[in-house]
């Protein structure tokens, strides 16, 4: 974990550990299926949205928005914030 802004009571850890695996089970299945590079991984829930990204070879962005939020900005910020992120830590 670099940084997190989770709300109040949530562990940043299993967090983090649940972000990476899925990240390294996107990718594997995107290879096995030969759809090319992962680009993210979006999860829908009752109460809201994650997307998940690469941000460079060893690090993983989170994202997570409330149902209401309006997704294609989000996608498009949050591509933004990845792009930052990598020039960071490359």
């Amino acid at each position: 974990m670099i940084a997190s802004l989770l709300p109040q009571g949530q562990d940043e850890a299993p967090i983090a550990a649940m972000s990476a695996s899925m990240m390294s089970m996107g990718m594997r299945t995107a290879k096995e299926l030969k759809r090319g590079d992962l680009q993210q991984i979006f999860v829908k829930g009752e109460n809201g949205n994650g997307v998940i990204m690469p941000a460079g070879p060893h690090a993983v962005l989170l994202c997570l928005a409330r149902k209401e939020a309006k997704l294609g900005l989000i996608f498009l910020e949050f591509s933004r914030a990845v792009e930052e992120v990598k020039k960071v830590l490359v």
